[in-house]
């Protein structure tokens, strides 16, 4: 006989137990190329567009209202810090509405290419979505303006309004640098704590919409508060201001992003649930897949 067989203390390995398991498949979203995106995200892509373009409507329009030297309440209210609250409402009230809006909640109401950086930093958002959100975003904060100027022309051209335009304050370049930075990096650290928090998430274009207002009314005469890239550009063009144009393209995404960093190191990527600034709603997510949408 075999001597394997004769001695009890030799047994013959348990295949099925011993063996090393292989790994499970996981389902993952597919990986979307340009095309792609651009075929099934289009939709976002145009609200998105269109939101930063109204934003900038208004803010031409109501920069209109206020400094135009012939314009009946620039002439009614003579305090150039009241009309700076008042703008500074306007422009607040104006970004909850568009955060608050059927298209905001579903394109997720970045209307800056600092957010959509951001979020790309984050995860939470496609390369090739990013691209066309941050090509989108200035190409209708230029139609938004190039339309105001159209329509309105010389109460938005007017040098006391010069479309709305952003350049650093009397005290230079520097100074602005650091404003836009300190700004952008406090707006983008109260999105993040606010969107993704369940008992505050639904404040979230509130608290925006706050900080934008008590920005222009406290912030502009350092920097003419942008914290916008897209929206800096968009009024810069027409006129061809380009006075600390470097100041726009650079702090804000900076300040964001520094912001992003802070957030990762006190509560984990994991703990950042989406890219819309308002996501509890019944609308499409092309970045987490609620709703029909297309996870990431």
């Amino acid at each position: 006989m075999n001597a394997i067989e004769n001695n009890p203390l030799i047994e013959t390995p348990n295949l099925a137990v011993e063996a090393m398991p292989f790994p499970q498949p996981t389902s993952r979203a597919p990986q979307l190329g340009a095309f792609d995106c651009l075929s099934l995200h289009w939709p976002e892509y145009l609200m998105e567009a269109s939101l930063l373009g109204a934003f900038m409507v208004s803010a031409c329009v109501f920069g209109a209202l206020y400094e135009f030297p012939r314009s009946p309440v620039h002439q009614a209210i003579m305090s150039s810090f009241l009309r700076r609250v008042l703008m500074g409402m306007s422009m607040g009230m104006t970004a909850v509405a568009i955060i608050y809006s059927p298209w905001g909640k579903q394109s997720g109401a970045h209307i800056n290419p600092s957010v959509t950086l951001t979020f790309l930093r984050l995860g939470k958002i496609r390369g090739w979505d990013a691209v066309f959100y941050i090509a989108s975003q200035f190409a209708c904060a230029v139609s938004g303006v190039a339309l105001v100027a159209l329509l309105l022309g010389k109460a938005v051209s007017d040098p006391a309004v010069r479309y709305v335009v952003t350049t650093p304050g009397p005290n230079g370049p520097w100074i602005a640098l650091l404003a836009e930075f300190v700004i952008a990096t406090i707006l983008m650290s109260a999105v993040l704590y606010c969107s993704n928090h369940h008992r505050f998430a639904r404040y979230t274009g509130l608290v925006a919409g706050l900080l934008v207002a008590t920005y222009i009314t406290l912030e502009a005469p350092f920097s003419g508060m942008s914290m916008n890239p897209a929206r800096t550009f968009g009024s810069a063009l027409p006129p061809m201001i380009w006075d600390g144009l470097w100041v726009y393209l650079t702090a804000p995404p900076l300040g964001m992003l520094f912001a992003a960093e802070l957030y990762l190191w006190q509560r984990g990527r994991q703990s950042v649930k989406c890219c819309k600034l308002h996501h509890d709603n019944n609308k499409r997510c092309i970045f987490c897949g609620a709703n029909g949408g297309f996870a990431s």
